[in-house]
């Protein structure tokens, strides 16, 4: 595999920050560094539905003034950031990725997570693209062609923030905001070979409300957990439009972040008894697993911890999805500017009454119950991300999958929205052909720290996460 670029568009915060205070760097140099590769490789991907060069470039000198007058605002000033287009940010339009919202005005205001970007001095490139309304783990959508995965151009970078992770793999911006309903950060981690996290329900404010409810968490996308960690400080606060918001954490998360993981009761699941891998990941994962006993914690090999839930998720998601269409649809003709796919999905199991809707709730509390208990024996469970590696662009399932729906293809994360859990993805590998493999680490609710301590220590052991897509490489 390729090394680390060593290049303005590929150092992490950490490193574009210390330059920024010895002077040796400015966010100038860093923004003009991440629109270069935007404008020479987003063609190639399809990342960005919308690139704000003029407004990034203001931000930038901002941001250097700052900087040389020694009043920077934090560890995201000047850093070249972007926004997945289900988020507010003010002044720019939010399509979601549906032609049905092609009329809508630009936003009056700032989603929290960019409200406490932009207020950290955070330079906002613009967004990313996202599958129509967020709703599958593939992103393409009846408004833009296919995101594609920086590693293999003709294979799907996941999603439903697939734009967000193509663009951080390549360098175009450090890092970004995405959402998670059903493994939507983590999924294109696992596929394009960067980091993500789900963090616990709540930490990160969301605003205006998911159609998707208490399923959705926004989160961090990186290269890097140090980052992950550090952009989830900035922007983990109480907003007072998000009624289901905790409290600002107590302490930073990077804090306490290298103390390593000696002793930490690991349960290892290598399928949560249900799913299928391609031999390649299980024999990734295995090895991440045997990292993680080195690194002095006790790992056990267990049976399956619950029953597959996805028939009460297909329940949760699709009347969520129901909900966001109705919405948008004013006429009948309307209809024929939607995902198919997604109005397949709404048409088999997004139209129940409400003691079905109940009985799929009940479902997810008893996991929820079942997981507490869990987490009362064992610090921290682990599987793979993924069962297998990316697929074709433009599909839906991979070729042959004989189930219609994505979360058949991603049996891993769904479950832990459902219980609010924070669940960190990070490289581990590849497979034969070069597709990038994850490991999923998940926590008790509210153990986000203890998540990104077990990932940082996970990746001080490896180099999985420097490895860069071969089209860096080329001239």
């Amino acid at each position: 595999m390729s090394e680390l670029v060593n290049d303005v568009a590929m150092m992490d915060a950490a490193e574009l920050v210390q330059g920024y205070r010895a002077g040796d760097l400015s966010p100038v140099q860093a923004t003009e560094a991440a629109l270069e590769r935007i404008e020479r490789l987003d063609h190639r991907v399809r990342a960005m539905v919308l690139v704000d060069a003029e407004g990034a470039m203001t931000a930038a000198r901002e941001s250097a003034q700052r900087w040389a007058d020694g009043t920077p605002l934090g560890p995201a000033d000047g850093v070249p950031t972007t926004i997945k287009d289900v988020l507010l940010v003010r002044g720019q339009p939010t399509r979601r990725g549906s032609a049905l919202t092609a009329g809508e005005p630009p936003a009056a205001e700032d989603s929290p997570a960019t409200a406490r970007l932009r207020g950290a001095g955070a330079v906002l490139l613009g967004k990313t693209t996202t599958p129509e309304f967020g709703w599958k783990g593939v992103t393409d959508s009846p408004a833009y062609p296919p995101t594609t995965n920086p590693w293999h151009e003709e294979l799907t970078a996941g999603g439903s923030s697939g734009g967000s992770a193509a663009a951080v793999a390549l360098g175009m911006g450090v890092w970004s905001i995405g959402t998670d309903a059903g493994g939507s950060v983590r999924i294109p981690a696992a596929f394009t070979g960067t980091v993500a996290l789900k963090p616990t329900f709540g930490r990160i404010p969301a605003y205006p409300p998911s159609p998707f409810g208490t399923l959705a968490h926004p989160g961090p996308m990186t290269r890097s957990v140090v980052d992950a960690a550090t952009l989830l400080d900035i922007v983990a606060a109480t907003d007072h439009r998000d009624w289901f918001a905790l409290d600002a954490p107590s302490s930073s998360f990077t804090d306490g972040l290298h103390a390593g993981i000696s002793g930490l009761r690991v349960a290892y699941s290598p399928d949560l008894g249900y799913g299928v891998n391609d031999p390649e990941v299980t024999a990734a994962v295995e090895a991440a697993v045997g990292v993680l006993a080195d690194a002095g914690a006790r790992v056990e090999q267990i049976e399956a911890p619950f029953a597959d839930p996805v028939e009460a998720f297909y329940t949760l998601w699709f009347t969520g999805a129901e909900k966001v269409v109705r919405d948008h649809v004013e006429a009948p003709a309307d209809r024929e500017k939607v995902d198919p796919e997604l109005l397949a999905g709404i048409e088999r199991y997004g139209r129940v009454d409400a003691a079905a809707y109940l009985d799929a709730t009940q479902v997810r509390m008893d996991l929820g119950v079942r997981m507490g208990a869990f987490h009362t024996e064992y610090d921290l469970l682990v599987t793979p991300t993924m069962p297998i590696g990316a697929f074709d662009a433009g599909a839906d399932v991979p070729a042959g999958w004989e189930e219609r729906f994505w979360p058949s293809w991603t049996p891993y994360t769904y479950p832990f929205n459902m219980t609010g859990q924070p669940a960190l993805s990070v490289p581990c590998g590849f497979t034969g052909d070069g597709r990038p493999i994850g490991l999923q680490l998940v926590g008790a609710r509210h153990a986000d720290a203890l998540v990104l301590r077990a990932g940082q220590a996970y990746t001080e052991r490896t180099d999985w996460h420097t490895h860069v897509p071969p089209m860096l490489q080329e001239g």
